[in-house]
């Protein structure tokens, strides 16, 4: 008895104990509710944010499918990667099953010629200028034969044009003596024409000989890192990754696409993610504005009612509503 006595007398303390680490909890409860309601509220802030299984299949009230996160789930495998950035292609060609190169030309020298001109500038200003130029210099002979300072002139307009004149000059120059006035069809002797570096040989490849090759310029590069297709920023690194992703045969199709699409939807600054048929699969959905009606009013070029860049478009390009652009100087 003696010995279960302090037994009985400690039992009261244990109760008191345990009342006394209770009473706390019940004290923090409020606190919990508290930190947890801000987080119900944040919760109701990033409905907008949540990707529609289609820009254009987005109705209010109306529950969407799934929730994009800023991320791809972490540890997205090489396989799942390969299907999303092929899916991503596949949705894009139904949405520009007219994308072409926005430069116009009638045959390879034109092409490689514009395409040098593009840098530092819009395809339609490029587009506006080139048919002065052609009309003067039709060959490589011709412009290499120029003076420099009538061709200064015609291509003022497209910026940087002392440099651009010594571009365009020195590439006629050579294809007139290296290559018999003709615009070579491999890569390793296009790049030794004076301006022309990869990407504009790849555009040469595949638009003007059918010869696939991508496209890396900044709407490429600005995009395919917000798809999380690769986090590489030099561009000859980015051709590879993204190349490894696609067979061969899809990259110049590819290129046109990404491009038409950063071009119209996916703008640098301010994407029209509430117009985007892509929305489900883009780990940066939300970056831009969501609501599709203010979504619609960012779109440009044909998407917006607006004319294109080129003067002389596909027709394919016209039926599905496209607007050839204005000449230059006629406001």
């Amino acid at each position: 008895m003696k010995k279960t006595a302090p037994a009985k007398k400690t039992a009261p303390a244990k109760k008191a104990t345990s009342a006394k680490k209770a009473a706390p909890a019940k004290k923090q409860a409020p606190a919990k509710a508290k930190k947890q309601a801000p987080a119900k509220r944040q919760a109701a802030a990033k409905t907008p944010a949540v990707a529609p299984k289609k820009a254009s299949a987005a109705v209010k009230g109306v529950a969407p499918a799934k929730t994009v996160a800023a991320k791809p789930p972490r540890g997205e495998s090489r396989t799942a990667l390969v299907r999303r950035a092929r899916r991503i292609n596949r949705e894009l060609a139904e949405v520009y099953p007219y994308a072409h190169p926005e430069l116009d030309f009638e045959n390879p020298f034109q092409l490689v010629v514009a395409t040098v001109l593009s840098a530092q500038t819009t395809d339609l200003r490029v587009n506006q200028t080139t048919p002065a130029l052609f009309a003067k210099y039709p060959t490589p002979e011709d412009l290499a034969a120029a003076n420099p300072e009538e061709v200064e002139e015609i291509l003022r307009p497209t910026g940087f044009f002392r440099a651009k004149t010594k571009s365009v000059i020195g590439l006629s120059k050579a294809l007139a003596e290296d290559f018999g006035g003709e615009v070579p069809g491999r890569l390793e002797d296009l790049v030794k024409l004076p301006g022309v570096g990869r990407k504009t040989a790849f555009v040469v490849l595949g638009n003007a000989f059918g010869r696939p090759g991508i496209t890396v310029d900044t709407h490429f590069q600005r995009l395919v890192r917000r798809w999380q297709w690769t986090e590489e920023t030099d561009p000859d690194k980015i051709e590879a990754a993204v190349g490894a992703l696609f067979p061969k045969s899809d990259w110049t199709d590819l290129s046109h696409h990404v491009i038409w699409h950063g071009r119209r939807i996916c703008h640098a600054r301010k994407p029209a993610c509430g117009a985007c048929p892509i929305a489900p699969l883009c780990p940066a959905y939300g970056e831009g504005e969501t609501d599709p009606e203010k979504a619609k009013k960012l779109l440009k070029y044909e998407k917006g009612g607006f004319p294109g860049q080129r003067l002389n478009p596909p027709r394919a390009y016209l039926d599905a509503g496209g607007k050839a652009a204005p000449p230059l100087g006629s406001g």
